[in-house]
């Protein structure tokens, strides 16, 4: 089992540069692929961003190229989303998820990851 924690959300301005984090235990954080999904208030889970076990390769969503990014510390077990440029339509519950396989990157999908966080709010005020 992996056990995802995520921080860092609350009340922030557009203006903000907001970091989320997700702390890891359980399992070799370095086995797993980590990737960021939100959730706005009646609408899906949607995909924000990966990065993979080695932390080379990210993948984005179009909506938040750009002005996210996802990194991540092996040695401290935590994945990492900056937020910046933010827009009222990003207010959300962000989720972080790992996930151990490797093949099909990138991994976009909410069954293509194994274990999940509880989410953090995220409510972006003008």
């Amino acid at each position: 089992q992996v056990q995802l924690v995520e921080s860092g959300g609350g009340l922030v301005q557009a203006v903000g540069f907001p970091i989320l984090s997700c702390a890891a235990s359980g399992r070799t954080f370095s086995n797993y692929a980590m990737g960021w999904f939100r959730q706005a208030s009646g609408k899906e889970r949607e995909f924000v961003a990966v990065i993979a076990r080695d932390g080379y390769s990210t993948y984005y969503a179009e909506s938040v190229k750009g002005r996210f990014t996802i990194s991540r510390d092996n040695a401290k077990n935590t994945v990492y989303l900056h937020l910046n440029s933010l827009k009222l339509e990003d207010t959300a519950v962000y989720y972080c998820a790992a996930r151990g396989a490797t093949t099909m990157w990138p991994y976009t999908m909410r069954n293509d990851y194994d274990y999940w966080g509880q989410g953090t709010q995220v409510t972006v005020s003008s």
